[in-house]
């Protein structure tokens, strides 16, 4: 069987398929396979194909990304996303870990367009990354992008690199955050941030 190599747009990516497809290929074999058996055949160029998508956020355009989609209007109360599903591989092992990320902002006479917020998430997420260091980027990009009267970010995910190996802790789940301008100044305003997220939150799940 031909591998199918035509359904996947890498238009614009940086990946150098060539370079990750040989390193695939002794991957295979130190690990005592056999990268030319039929299940393995293209199996490097599979892998190869994935990081582009799996890493495509080193290469996605802010500015596409919004679109304009930002506008006035004159609204103060809280704007919260919640629930918003993300997968990203961990730096430290290239293992995936995985969650939800829940965004709230109080306008300043800007609001974003709804489906914005998962994007950001996204072109953040896709890439090798730490979950601590993802949840800033999220909330500085929110802040800088909108200049709110606050920003918050909450990060919930599980990590295979924990519970593969290591300490091998399956229901070990990590909860990241990032507070700017009134969540971070006024106590009220961050536990009714927290109490709204909490509010019927069902348990993460593989």
């Amino acid at each position: 069987m031909e591998f199918d190599d035509t359904k996947d747009d890498v238009n614009g990516s940086n990946i150098d398929n060539p370079v990750i497809e040989e390193a695939v290929a002794k991957i295979l074999d130190a690990v005592g396979e056999d990268p030319q058996r039929e299940g393995l055949q293209f199996t490097p160029r599979r892998v190869a194909r994935m990081y582009h998508e799996l890493l495509g956020g080193y290469t996605m355009d802010p500015d596409a990304i919004i679109n304009g989609a930002l506008f006035n209007v004159q609204y103060d109360e809280m704007v919260l996303v919640r629930d918003i599903e993300f997968f990203s591989l961990c730096e430290h092992h290239m293992l995936p870990f995985m969650g939800r990320v829940h965004v709230a902002y109080i306008p300043d006479g800007k609001v974003l367009g709804l489906s914005k917020i998962p994007r950001i998430v996204d072109m953040y997420a896709r890439r090798l990354q730490v979950q601590e260091r993802m949840t800033r980027q999220i909330a500085d990009f929110l802040r800088d992008l909108l200049k709110p009267q606050g920003v918050a970010v909450v990060v919930e995910a599980m990590h295979l690199c924990s519970m593969m190996r290591g300490v091998k802790k399956h229901d070990a789940r990590m909860t990241t955050s990032a507070m700017h301008g009134a969540f971070r100044a006024n106590l009220a305003t961050r536990q009714e941030f927290l109490a709204n997220i909490s509010r019927g939150s069902s348990p993460l799940q593989i």
